[in-house]
């Protein structure tokens, strides 16, 4: 009787252990079955997203939202199937883009040195480039086609780099002070005007030439910048010999006249012209930008013929040691001066006390694209190379930059 009673008890037990068994297998299952559930649910909205933001950069040209990801505009444009190949190395293709003469230029039948001069132009003259070729533009000039060399030659960077951000106050209203004080006839003041309708961005813009070579490297400090959510902001490039002397001569009168603006340039190594050139500068050369960084918040996708590009719409400037265009030592970059022609002097001295975190950040990038810091103005960056390249055959700014002839890419 005992037996039969501890067999059922044994029976019932192994019933209620396999019950259990089977209810934790289950539990576990189904646990399983809602984790894959919920990282594929998660997987799908993440390519929705994706897909979404995609679509809309591509297709809708819509204002992105982005924060400090990279930007590559290289992949922007092979993704898009309505461009064609074509050198990347700018954000758009040379062809189209608004050349001009640094010195006086022989348009030749072809692009050699043995060529027929068919044309001389001046210097200052405006261009429209439709190719290049071993270091030859073909151009158009007022109905002439015919082969220029690109050494000598300026381009319009907002036709090659739309992405950055160009604002020559020298053209509206100059921020031209020293010590924070106005300069007479200059401050406030339009030193010229160099701003046009570009057809080639449908838009009011800047012209901002650079000799070629230099606007390689401004490409590549921008892409730096871009990289990391930023971008240049360029204050002004070519400036002509005019404003250079009128803004010289402006500050020399005051410096004369008041104490503080003396004692603000001149002192600790530094004198008026670490700050303005008095004769000549590498802006007349074509071989030098003033600029600035911004923080990038929005940007849209925009298309010109057949390629896109990228257009910010808005942007947080970088906190700078002072406002661009103060000719002071509160600008300085350094912690003293040396020779602005060595392309390593600068390398080992001291930050000075004032550069903040965006001006270092922005030298960074100017740098890595090999461009040279000035030690008296934060904002000032020249292409030595340039300008030992050029030799004695530079442009000496005589003339103001008033055409444009900026067309569509095709």
């Amino acid at each position: 009787m005992n037996y039969k009673r501890l067999k059922r008890i044994a029976i019932i037990l192994s019933i209620l252990l396999f019950i259990i068994v089977l209810s934790i297998i289950f539990i576990f299952v189904k646990s399983s079955n809602l984790k894959v559930s919920a990282y594929n649910t998660n997987e799908n909205n993440q390519a929705d997203i994706s897909n979404s933001s995609n679509t809309e950069s591509a297709e809708n040209f819509g204002n992105i939202e982005i924060s400090n990801e990279l930007i590559d505009l290289k992949e922007l444009a092979e993704n898009s199937k309505k461009i064609p190949d074509y050198d990347f190395y700018f954000e758009l293709p040379i062809n189209g883009t608004t050349g001009y003469a640094s010195i006086e230029s022989n348009i030749r039948e072809s692009g050699t040195t043995s060529a027929e001069v068919i044309k001389k132009i001046s210097p200052g003259a405006a261009f429209e480039i439709l190719e290049e070729k071993n270091n030859w533009f073909k151009i158009n000039i007022d109905g002439t086609t015919g082969w220029i060399s690109t050494k000598y030659c300026m381009v319009n960077l907002p036709d090659l780099i739309p992405s950055i951000i160009y604002d020559d106050t020298n053209a509206y209203s100059s921020l031209f002070k020293s010590s924070e004080i106005d300069i007479p006839n200059i401050t406030g003041k339009q030193l010229y005007n160099n701003k046009t309708y570009n057809e080639r961005l449908s838009k009011e813009e800047f012209m901002m030439p650079v000799i070629y070579a230099m606007a390689k490297k401004i490409m590549k400090a921008q892409e730096l910048a871009l990289e990391d959510g930023y971008s240049l902001k360029i204050y002004e490039t070519y400036r002509p010999y005019e404003a250079q002397k009128a803004v010289a001569d402006n500050l020399r009168n005051l410096m004369n006249s008041n104490k503080t603006v003396y004692q603000g340039i001149n002192g600790g190594g530094w004198n008026e012209g670490w700050f303005i050139a008095q004769v000549l500068s590498n802006h007349q050369r074509g071989i030098a930008m003033d600029v600035s960084l911004v923080k990038v918040n929005e940007y849209e996708v925009k298309e010109t013929g057949n390629y896109k590009y990228m257009s910010i719409t808005d942007y947080t400037e970088e906190a700078m040691p002072t406002q661009m265009h103060e000719l002071s030592n509160k600008a300085i970059s350094m912690r003293y001066a040396v020779d602005s022609n060595s392309k390593t002097a600068w390398e080992d001295v001291p930050l000075a006390k004032g550069m903040t975190d965006g001006a270092i950040r922005l030298r960074d990038y100017c740098v890595a694209a090999e461009l040279s810091p000035l030690c008296s103005e934060w904002w000032h960056f020249n292409d030595l190379d340039a300008r030992k390249n050029i030799g004695s055959k530079y442009s000496t700014g005589r003339y103001l930059i008033t055409k444009n002839y900026s067309s569509v890419p095709m």
